[in-house]
């Protein structure tokens, strides 16, 4: 309910920013999750267009989305009941194609090992995402249009998740291709509504007195978590933090373990 409220008033600010003509400020309200002012979803492409009522974009969501999974799972079983495939040579298919997005996360983890490093460099990320990350020289803004990229802080007393309820915002600069499950609506609807019982089913079993917070991500910004460093990594040089680094705890879906766990 708290949510719901704090979506409502940001829903407002957006929509009271996008009639005057200014730009929402992504740094106000962290921790509360931000409403939505788009109608896009970076997984298409990311081009500009008109913005549909949110409903609208929600139930042809929901109507595209629900036959897949039953179409697919048909026919992957139609393949292995007449031996044309086996399920070890789909699930090996499967891998090829996600593996041909060479970035995978390759760049979000440089950035997230020199926050680990260099504290004034986390200090200056925290504050200011896109100018920290062009000083290693990426461009953290979207490639299609000016966003703000928000980043948060994972502790032992809260955890953060992304997600964009609407469409599938996402840090692609940063991370790749986004997941399917990113964009699913099951995902999309259940890290808002129960956000622990969905990282349980990650793996990601969180302490009763731990907090998450989740961040919805808008049209104007992109979140990405700063992971808790694991301990028993002190010394270790960036190359090799950025080896136990991986996109999920970006997203704040995983944790990283200890390496004596890795």
């Amino acid at each position: 309910e708290e949510l719901a409220a704090q979506r409502v008033q940001s829903n407002a600010a957006l929509e009271a920013a996008r009639t005057s003509g200014a730009r929402a400020d992504c740094t106000q309200d962290h921790g509360h999750g931000h409403g939505h002012g788009h109608g896009h979803g970076q997984g298409h492409g990311e081009a500009d267009h008109v913005h549909e009522p949110r409903e609208v974009v929600e139930q042809r969501a929901v109507q595209a989305e629900i036959p897949c999974p039953a179409i697919a799972r048909a026919v992957v079983k139609v393949l292995v009941d007449r031996k044309v495939l086996t399920a070890e040579e789909i699930r090996e298919a499967i891998e090829r194609v996600d593996q041909a997005d060479t970035n995978r996360g390759v760049v979000g983890r440089k950035v997230v090992a020199r926050a680990w490093v260099d504290p004034e460099f986390r200090k200056r990320l925290l504050a200011d995402g896109n100018a920290a990350c062009l000083e290693l020289g990426i461009k953290a803004s979207n490639s299609s249009t000016p966003t703000k990229l928000v980043v948060f802080e994972a502790s032992p007393q809260r955890h953060h998740l992304i997600v964009c309820t609407l469409c599938s915002c996402y840090p692609m600069a940063l991370l790749g291709l986004s997941p399917d499950w990113y964009k699913s609506r099951e995902y999309r609807s259940r890290a808002v509504r129960e956000p622990r019982e969905l990282l349980a089913e990650f793996g990601t079993v969180l302490p009763g007195e731990q907090a998450i917070t989740v961040h919805d991500s808008t049209a104007e910004c992109r979140y990405l978590v700063l992971p808790q460093r694991p301990q028993g990594t002190e010394g270790w040089s960036e190359e090799q933090l950025e080896q136990i680094i991986s996109r999920d705890s970006m997203l704040g879906v995983a944790v990283i373990p200890q390496p004596s766990q890795l």
